[in-house]
């Protein structure tokens, strides 16, 4: 019996099914971005952001993309941002969320949380934090570089992941899912807290979780907004404005800072093991 299933994958699903089976694309409709026709199916990707899945065995091609709803939520994630960045903190949140609060994420726009601007992340990241249970850590450029003597990046990241989803536990029960953005294999974000007084553990361990977890890119979205309220105080303290990234223009940034603060003040705004402060 022929059935319709209509889903609402994240880009990464789209890419994955799409290569799976192009070997069967047709020519899409109108509004699609493709058409797929494996045995017992037809596959339609629409511009939209839907998919739908038609014929006999339209359940078999969905199945692996459906989750049922009571299994997806409630859910905890985490991300950090400015772990790439030579000014400015390393900023790692984790949230909770459940079915309303994922509508409430629908409603405000939220879909891709990498794709949004500085200015919607200036909007949309204080109506998250009023409304939904999460937990932020900022660790600024003068602690950083005093922990970086004894501790590598991803040890870094992985007391303060650990440290935010402990700090959430006191606001509110962990749900059984919880889910990191993946930046180190899970035995070695382990062993990097294994020191730690309190430890969360249960967690799954995804690349680019953002695009498929609400809670991880709730936690994206906060984080990001931390960083660029941060970098906005950065800069009227010492009156100037700092770079993003670690290019050329952070260069650029580091020698004016220099120039105008003296070399000592540098340790203040920035993570000095990284190759820009070689470059002065």
């Amino acid at each position: 019996m022929a059935e319709t299933i209509t889903l609402k994958l994240t880009n990464t699903q789209e890419t994955k099914l799409y290569e799976a089976f192009k070997e069967h694309e047709s020519r899409a409709p109108a509004y699609a971005k493709w058409q797929l026709k494996p045995e017992g199916a037809v596959i339609t990707c629409y511009e939209s952001g839907k998919t739908v899945f038609q014929g006999k065995d339209a359940s078999v091609y969905a199945s692996s993309f459906q989750t049922a709803e009571s299994d997806e939520f409630p859910q905890a994630g985490s991300d950090e941002v400015g772990t790439g960045d030579y000014f400015g903190p390393v900023c790692v949140a984790a949230s909770y969320i459940d079915k309303d609060h994922a509508a409430l994420m629908k409603k405000l726009g939220v879909r891709d949380s990498k794709a949004l601007n500085d200015e919607q992340i200036r909007r949309i990241a204080p109506e998250l934090m009023k409304n939904i249970p999460y937990s932020l850590l900022i660790l600024d450029n003068g602690k950083y570089n005093t922990v970086h003597e004894t501790n590598n990046m991803n040890a870094i990241k992985a007391k303060l992941h650990n440290q935010a989803y402990v700090n959430l536990s006191k606001k509110i029960a962990l749900p059984k899912k919880i889910i990191i953005d993946q930046f180190t294999p899970e035995n070695l974000y382990y062993r990097y807290i294994s020191g730690e007084k309190n430890i969360i553990r249960n967690i799954h361990f995804e690349t680019k979780a953002e695009d498929k977890y609400p809670a991880v890119g709730a936690s994206s979205i906060i984080a990001r907004y931390a960083f660029l309220i941060s970098m906005d105080r950065m800069s009227e303290e010492w009156g100037m404005e700092f770079q993003k990234g670690a290019g050329a223009p952070a260069d650029k940034c580091a020698k004016e800072f220099v120039k105008k603060h003296g070399f000592d003040n540098l340790s203040k705004v920035a993570k000095i093991h990284f190759k820009n402060t070689e470059n002065l």
